[in-house]
């Protein structure tokens, strides 16, 4: 059985939800890929008295590990490394090596940034980020905080403390992972497995079905599934030995969904269209009006797109429908901005005014208004235009307007991939 581990995510911004946790996410994938299992993900505010009971529920849960993210900086609200060090039953001291490291290091960004700093402020607030629990161990800095591997003085497992900056926090993990009191501690760590499986389509209760129908052909697999913008991911986690299973579960799934199951090797949407079209040698253009360009910006994200994508029009108003995408005038007219037609000539309208292979249309009512009876807000019409025909879909989206222009960015690609790859 791997070794466990804990994580403890601090800062009241990412408790509110001003800021959104990246780095839970991040070392629960980098732990699994170093064969430590995650016991749990907490969130903290800027709190002591929270985060000591946070370390401590970690601990009673038998984890081996224990990492804090955030909580570092020179300001007064970063206390992580003190809670952890009094948590531990260890002292703090300047490390006078390390004040004058951080110090270059600040000197150094002032300097390139133009800044004016006070002296005695900034002695302080270097003094403040080199003071260290006793016995740790230091993590060299990758910005201006240092991380930290606290042992236990008694039997607890060791804390790694990492800054809260996504960038440096990944950038100071190949030292955690050859640190020797971390490697100690996960000595029994093995390998650990995923797998993803993603379809289009069936409703989670249909996957459900399929999964009970074939109980007791997974065992070994912890398999969990999630719908997520419309497409229903199964993952699995499981050790080497159970790799059979894995490969039953997949079969199953391809014979109970067929082509709804479009990604038997958990590559993402982005990733197949991408594929399409450059093993088709063929481009794209788009014309959007309700989701504004997040299309073109969501096949851009690949790096490599430009042997691919050649523009993108944002036709939010009638006027640039008709002037940038060629939408006649009277088809407006007659039958409104959001309709069928409308889409059809905007998709046709970007292949030939960018001069592409293929073209994708958007137009529809994303709200909170501008919806009427007769075209509701979350109605959206779509077009795919390309060397093997067209594809077109109306639909109905509920929820918010982000919710409308998401959900219909991720049926555009999938129109896509169904008329690139049928």
């Amino acid at each position: 059985m791997a070794p466990r581990a804990g994580i403890v995510v601090t800062g009241t911004e990412v408790l509110t939800g001003r800021v959104t946790d990246r780095n839970g996410p991040w070392l629960a994938e980098q732990l699994r890929a170093a064969g430590i299992d995650v016991a749990q993900v907490v969130v903290v505010g800027d709190r002591p008295d929270d985060l000591r009971d946070a370390l401590r529920f970690c601990v009673e849960s038998g984890v081996a590990l224990v990492l804090t993210s955030g909580g570092l900086g020179p300001t007064a609200d970063d206390l992580t490394a003190e809670v952890v060090a009094g948590f531990q039953g260890r002292t703090m001291s300047v490390d006078t090596d390390l004040d004058r490291e951080i110090a270059g290091i600040v000197e150094r960004i002032s300097r390139n940034r133009g800044w004016q700093m006070d002296p005695e402020a900034t002695a302080a607030a270097t003094r403040k980020q080199a003071t260290v629990p006793d016995g740790a161990a230091v993590l060299a800095p990758v910005g201006t905080a240092p991380g930290l591997v606290v042992p236990a003085t008694g039997d607890g497992p060791p804390v790694v403390v990492l800054p809260g900056p996504p960038r440096e926090l990944q950038g100071m993990w190949p030292a955690v992972l050859a640190d020797p009191t971390v490697r100690a501690a996960v000595q029994a760590r093995s390998e650990l497995r995923q797998a993803t499986i993603r379809l289009w389509g069936p409703p989670e209760s249909e996957l459900s079905a399929s999964l009970r129908r074939h109980d007791g052909e997974f065992d070994g697999l912890e398999i969990t599934t999630c719908l997520r913008s419309g497409e229903l991911e199964v993952v699995s986690r499981y050790a080497p030995e159970a790799q059979p299973a894995q490969d039953r579960l997949g079969a199953a799934l391809a014979a109970d969904f067929g082509d709804q199951l479009f990604s038997p090797d958990g590559a993402s949407i982005d990733e197949i269209v991408a594929a399409a079209l450059l093993d088709g040698g063929l481009t794209i253009a788009t014309a959007e009006s309700c989701t504004a360009g997040l299309l073109a910006g969501r096949l851009t994200d690949l790096a490599g797109s430009s042997a691919y994508v050649l523009g993108g029009l944002v036709t939010y108003s009638d006027e640039a429908k008709t002037e940038l995408a060629g939408v006649p005038a009277e088809l407006v007219e007659r039958l409104g901005a959001v309709s069928a037609e409308v889409a059809v000539a905007m998709a046709e309208g970007a292949r030939r005014r960018l001069g592409t292979d293929v073209g994708v249309g958007i137009t529809g009512v994303a709200g909170p208004g501008g919806g009427t009876p007769e075209k509701p807000v979350g109605l959206v019409h779509l077009c795919v235009s390309g060397p093997n025909g067209r594809l077109a879909r109306e639909i109905h989206v509920p929820g918010s307007r982000a919710d409308v222009r998401q959900r219909t960015v991720v049926v555009a690609l999938h129109m896509i991939r169904t008329l690139l790859t049928r």
